[in-house]
């Protein structure tokens, strides 16, 4: 296994990174540090506008894609360190085109979609012109068994009907926002994985409609936010359908083994945020005569947090490699095993600053608690840690099965 990255990604990793640091830390800083009215919040500024038309000029622009005339046609060993360095910032993955869930909507159409549907939808969501959304998960049943689903998406004759509830839509609060990739029960009669189908399905379709838009562990994520949507007799053309009936988890697969790298690496970039604000504040705080960095075990917990992030980046390299040497299916251990070890070890680390910061990283003065959040929320995101557990066990029994 050889782990190099190769010249043009330690180019535009180094071109990331003081992008990040020059232009969208700043502008964070700024929008997250203000009082901004609910009705702002949630439209896009025009700065975040002006500094996406500026990574574009520079072509830090979709730089997820394996294609090199759509995108920057890297592989994911490659695309892994441009996704920490964008991971330091929560704003930064969408100023690159490269923020969640359109990343991985996006892939789905690239290698699913028929033309019409990428003419339609890939084409402006690489320009980022709109935004998008996924629905998968739904409020009545445990959506960690994907066969569970209730929602349905029936055909009938020409039309696919959707109905059903979905929530924990990321992204559908979006001003921009102007499709959902709907996954929904087909064929009950079906194999359990041929059961399901992946929808495309306009947000002004009639019969869609945003219940409400949730809080995660108190931050409602403006001005990207995470929806309960309901469907109610919503008709669209059967063409909707993604690669056609019953394709949905061989689709969730494909997108699935990438996302988990994308996400990943930006929690391990931003660990590094996290550990760099605890440093400082260690070596700048003096308490009881003394630095924190000298005060209980502080440069121990320090140490300790440094070689987590470097086992973890490991480890998602080691993923990166084998998803792009033998595919998802012969990477589906290693995938799972990141899923579980990297968003435990980022929570762990911005948990360390968090104290280290005592009430002030508590709030918004600086970015620990929403990173907090996000952490905690992606070991549920993209499967829950149990699920990723059991996929790996089950690696590991088979070893020795006969």
């Amino acid at each position: 296994m050889d782990f190099t990255p190769s010249d043009r990604s330690n180019d535009l990793a180094h071109r990331i990174e003081a992008f990040v640091e020059q232009r969208v830390l700043p502008l964070e800083a700024e929008l997250f540090g203000r009082v901004r009215s609910d009705d702002e919040r949630w439209q896009e500024p025009r700065a975040v506008r002006e500094l996406k038309a500026e990574a574009r000029g520079e072509g830090l622009w979709n730089l997820f894609l394996p294609d090199r005339e759509l995108g920057a046609g890297l592989s994911n060993l490659d695309y892994a360190p441009l996704a920490e360095r964008m991971g330091r910032s929560l704003l930064a993955p969408e100023v690159f085109n490269c923020n969640a869930p359109d990343t991985g909507n996006m892939e789905v159409l690239y290698h699913y979609g028929s033309d019409d549907q990428k003419a339609q939808w890939l084409e402006p969501l690489l320009a980022g012109e709109i935004r998008s959304a996924f629905c998968m998960t739904e409020p009545d049943v445990a959506s960690s068994d994907a066969t569970n689903m209730e929602a349905t998406a029936r055909l009938e004759g020409d039309q696919v009907v959707l109905d059903g509830r979905k929530w924990w839509s990321t992204g559908i609060g979006h001003p921009h926002c102007r499709v959902v990739i709907f996954m929904g029960l087909t064929d009950p009669d079906a194999d359990r994985h041929r059961r399901h189908s992946m929808v495309l399905c306009p947000t002004d379709a009639p019969g869609v409609k945003i219940e409400r838009m949730l809080h995660a562990m108190g931050f409602d994520d403006a001005p990207y936010g995470h929806g309960e949507v309901s469907f109610t007799d919503v008709r669209l053309p059967a063409s909707n359908i993604i690669a056609g009936p019953g394709r949905g988890f061989e689709i969730a697969q494909g997108r699935l083994g990438p996302g988990r790298i994308h996400h990943c690496m930006r929690l391990i970039g931003l660990a590094e945020r996290a550990l760099k604000l605890a440093c400082r504040r260690a070596l700048g705080r003096t308490a009881f005569g003394r630095p924190l960095a000298k005060l209980g075990g502080n440069a121990e917990r320090i140490a300790d947090a440094r070689i987590a992030i470097e086992q973890a980046r490991l480890l998602v390299l080691k993923a990166a490699w084998a998803l792009d040497t033998h595919g998802i299916r012969g990477a589906m251990s290693e995938v799972s095993q990141i899923k579980v070890a990297v968003p435990k070890m980022a929570q762990d680390v911005i948990d360390l600053s968090i104290q280290l910061h005592g009430g002030g990283g508590m709030c918004n003065d600086y970015p620990l608690a929403a990173a907090f959040a996000g952490a905690r929320a992606l070991r549920l995101a993209d499967g829950p840690d149990e699920v990723h557990r059991m996929q790996v066990a089950r690696a590991e029994f088979k070893k020795y099965l006969g």
